[in-house]
């Protein structure tokens, strides 16, 4: 698995799609560089182009930007998670159909000299007002991302973030890159567990705070509404949205593993 570097990370071309013509072949996927990050996506869409030879051309950035995407008809379909913001999209009628796709899991992260003290705590609250009074280093997303999201949400209710440059540190990346960051600067951090998983061999940071109700991490994905944007592959959409939630598909993702680990869970049919 390696960083990302691209906003258009994959593009798997065939020159026999279904359907008829360049559009019903392509296939535009707006989702989030978790996904990315974790080799999770190469693993789904290699699968997913033996049954329906097609292109797809993913552009992979923060949930907030990924559902402006869908809203702009610039994707046919969107995999994020946030889902407030998922409902929102829905009832703007921005999206034709959603359906929960799979989950995982919210870890704070720290560097191994702890000096917040909260390694080993289940509750992310009491964790991020001790890293918020020890004075430690946070890094924050800030990109408005499902991650960035959540983690806004934790520190309004745990009292508000740090403050100063110093203490809070804004980076503006994606999930793989903020690991990296942290890093090095002996900061903590939100991060979903299967891109900390993913990058755990690269990084000195060590899980601190896990187990919490308010850290678990749900998937959906959304299809494009057509009757507002013609040029979006409804049909193609479906058919990823359909291979996602299939058994093949619950399968796939619950197989996907880092070293015997699975990094993410499909959501329970019915």
């Amino acid at each position: 698995m390696r960083p990302a570097l691209f906003l258009l990370v994959l593009v798997l071309v065939s020159a026999c799609g279904s359907g008829t013509g360049d559009h019903a072949r392509r296939l535009r996927l707006a989702t989030t560089t978790s996904t990315r990050d974790s080799g999770l996506l190469d693993d789904l869409l290699a699968d997913f182009y033996k049954l329906h030879p097609m292109e797809v051309q993913v552009i992979a950035v923060g949930t907030g930007q990924a559902l402006a995407l869908g809203a702009r008809g610039d994707a046919d379909i969107v995999l994020v998670h946030a889902r407030s913001r998922e409902d929102a999209f829905m009832a703007a009628g921005h999206g034709l159909l959603r359906r929960d796709v799979m989950w995982n899991d919210f870890v704070i992260l720290g560097p191994p000299a702890d000096p917040a003290g909260i390694r080993g705590t289940t509750d992310a609250l009491e964790a991020l007002r001790r890293i918020r009074a020890s004075g430690a280093r946070f890094v924050s997303r800030g990109d408005d991302s499902g991650t960035h999201i959540r983690e806004r949400a934790l520190w309004k209710l745990a009292g508000g973030p740090p403050t100063g440059a110093d203490a809070y540190l804004d980076a503006g990346q994606g999930m793989g890159r903020c690991l990296v960051i942290a890093d090095e600067k002996g900061a903590y951090i939100l991060a979903d567990r299967g891109t900390y998983l993913s990058f755990r061999k690269r990084i000195d940071l060590e899980v601190s705070c896990a187990g919490d109700v308010r850290l678990r991490n749900p998937y959906g994905a959304m299809i494009v509404d057509p009757d507002k944007h013609p040029d979006v592959n409804a049909a193609g959409a479906r058919l990823f949205l359909d291979y996602l939630t299939s058994s093949r598909g619950r399968s796939r993702i619950a197989s996907y593993r880092m070293d015997g680990k699975a990094l993410f869970h499909p959501h329970a049919p019915g």
